[in-house]
């Protein structure tokens, strides 16, 4: 399969995370996440005008009159290849401010039509990397699921470890993990890269369960599908308000389980990220007396490639969007 995307413009994708990374570095620690996530916002938003796409954003900050930029329906690029993009210009605001680790910069980028257009709200995930796939069912109990994911990937239940969002909804997941002798690891918040963890081995991650938004799981996807990786959801609407939104978006039922192939319906995906603060795949934005140091990694569905991408940027040719102090 031919892509839309070759792998120039791929790389060009990656100087819009590190512009977004860049600009939020300076608030890390600063217990400012509303300015952080606003710098991110206004960097990635300036970058993609560099970029030959015609892109319209499907996921992003919010409807039109809730954010300025990065608009659901907003069209960013300056012409070229028809693609729908999801962004999160700064996952983990709160992990910006409090200088903890794991915030990202990070977007998926598919050809036209590629992305669901989830809204914003809950969704229930369950997610493996390429070993297990096809041995994860939603509907059934978190055990069954631990048991069936431990045989695919030849290990006892006693040797996974299933990463969660550390909520009190998720008490039912970590009793039956210890019921199973199975380790937890628990995320305060943001969970895209804990689910991208269960597709790199070196993580020591082996599921991630348990429910969280449903924009950042579209967003996961795409570096599940990227990696070959298996992924289910489902909504999870908490009013009346929320199911005529799933409704809108063509979903009869709301209790609809949501395939990865539901989630990014084509190959012709790619999935980059930049890291802000530090993270088991991804190192945080670093600052030397005359550079800032970003760690990106760059991934695409056709190929199957992923790319780790250090780049140096000068302080003495510093590009408009960064502002260093």
């Amino acid at each position: 399969m031919a892509s839309l995307m070759d792998r120039n413009l791929v790389l060009e994708f990656a100087r819009v995370t590190e512009a977004a990374a860049l600009n939020c570095a300076q608030w890390i620690g600063k217990g400012e996440k509303n300015l952080a996530d606003g710098a991110a916002v206004e960097a990635m938003r300036k970058m993609f005008d560099t970029v030959s796409i015609d892109g319209t954003v499907v996921i992003g900050e919010g409807e039109m009159d809730e954010a300025p930029m990065l608009y659901i329906g907003e069209k960013v690029g300056k012409g070229g290849v028809a693609v729908d993009i999801a962004v999160d210009p700064l996952e983990g605001t709160n992990l910006t401010a409090k200088n903890m680790n794991g915030a990202i910069a990070v977007m998926a980028i598919a050809a036209k039509g590629g992305l669901l257009h989830a809204p914003d709200m809950y969704m229930e995930k369950i997610v493996v990397g390429p070993k297990a796939k096809g041995a994860i069912d939603i509907n059934k109990t978190p055990e069954e699921n631990m048991v069936n994911v431990a045989k695919a990937l030849g290990k006892d239940p006693s040797e996974l470890t299933i990463v969660m969002l550390d909520r009190e909804r998720h008490q039912h997941i970590v009793q039956a993990a210890r019921k199973l002798g199975a380790r937890c690891k628990f995320i305060s918040d943001g969970d895209v890269s804990p689910v991208i963890a269960t597709s790199f081995g070196a993580e020591g991650v082996d599921m991630m369960m348990g429910t969280g938004g449903a924009p950042e799981g579209v967003i996961a996807a795409a570096a599940i599908k990227c990696m070959g990786g298996d992924m289910q959801g489902r909504l999870k609407p908490e009013n009346e308000a929320e199911v005529q939104r799933v409704h809108d978006m063509g979903i009869a039922d709301v209790d609809k389980v949501l395939t990865l192939d539901d989630l990014v319906s084509t190959d012709d995906v790619c999935f980059i990220a930049t890291g802000v603060t530090n993270g088991d795949m991804l190192r945080g934005v670093r600052f030397t007396d005359k550079h800032a140091i970003t760690h990106t990694v760059v991934m695409r569905g056709v190929t199957g490639t992923v790319r780790f991408i250090e780049a140096y940027h000068d302080y003495d040719k510093k590009p408009s969007y960064v502002k260093v102090k």
